[in-house]
């Protein structure tokens, strides 16, 4: 029988006495689960092994989540009791696991004291309700290969060609099987001649040949609008990673201000941070 197996079958044999005839204190986190050669592997270590696992690990049975973390924990000490020498290269890379592993931990704590209600309301309704309203435009367009093409479609639509089935049998774009509908865009999506010449239109009006880069076009706006006020569920993510970095930058910015950092002026080649070699003893 193996160590894991052995285990889970001393659990088994300690579930079936902890019954109400039986006086048994409650586990807490340094109640041991196993010792591997000597060494505890407590409750504390599968509860906070399990509190930092992604969140679909959760969503297995608890006595197969348990289970798993324990064999986990006792195969790690195992392997961990192979390493009877701790060199340079591997105290360096233990510092580093350690800062990192405590700057997640400040990270962690100083965005979850930024998300709070009140400061996702007050960032929705400063970033979204009461910001200036931003327009969009709903454009059409022909696109053709030379200027004197796309003087005559301007020329046929003037003679009350339809648009939409002028593009249809004219455009050389994408669009052109679809009317040369664009679809509702904000500014800054389009190039910068066809958005100029775009927003200088009145709603229902065409204009005259624009030159691009990607040839000569026809345009028509079809409607102007302000972009409507999204739903705070829509936008939630995207403000509360907002407050996350913004609090996250600050803070930094702070501890920099506050700290005593002290950069060596030692110039060092560039080159080093690939010389792996100075990592062995």
């Amino acid at each position: 029988m193996g160590i894991a197996s052995k285990f889970v079958t001393t659990v088994a044999a300690v579930l079936a006495f902890s019954t109400p005839g039986f006086s048994q204190e409650a586990p807490t986190k340094e109640t041991i689960i196993a010792t591997v050669n000597g060494k505890e592997i407590t409750l504390g270590h599968v509860v906070s092994l399990a509190s930092r696992l992604p969140d679909q690990f959760l969503s297995i049975e608890d006595k197969d989540l348990y289970a798993g973390i324990v064999d986990q924990l006792i195969q790690q000490q195992l392997l961990s009791s192979l390493i009877t020498e701790e060199t340079a290269e591997l105290k360096l890379a233990r510092d580093n696991e350690r800062r990192a592993f405590l700057a997640t931990e400040a990270i962690e704590r100083i965005s979850a004291e930024a998300v709070t209600q009140d400061a996702i309301n007050e960032q929705y309704e400063t970033v979204y309700k009461n910001a200036e309203p931003i327009p969009e435009y709903h454009a059409s367009h022909i696109l053709l290969d030379t200027e004197v093409e796309a003087t005559t479609v301007v020329k046929l639509l003037a003679s009350n060609a339809d648009f939409v089935e002028t593009a249809k049998k004219m455009s050389t774009g994408p669009t052109g099987p679809q009317g040369g509908d664009l679809g509702w865009a904000g500014l800054g999506r389009l190039v910068p001649e066809f958005e100029a010449a775009m927003v200088a239109l009145e709603v229902g009006q065409i204009s005259a040949p624009v030159k691009t880069q990607f040839g000569w076009h026809v345009i028509k706006l079809n409607g102007k609008r302000n972009q409507p006020i999204p739903e705070l569920t829509v936008v939630l993510d995207e403000i509360e990673e907002g407050l996350k970095a913004a609090a996250l930058e600050k803070r930094i910015s702070q501890l920099e201000t506050s700290g005593t950092i002290v950069r060596k002026e030692q110039e060092i080649d560039p080159s080093f941070v690939k010389k792996f070699e100075i990592l062995k003893d």
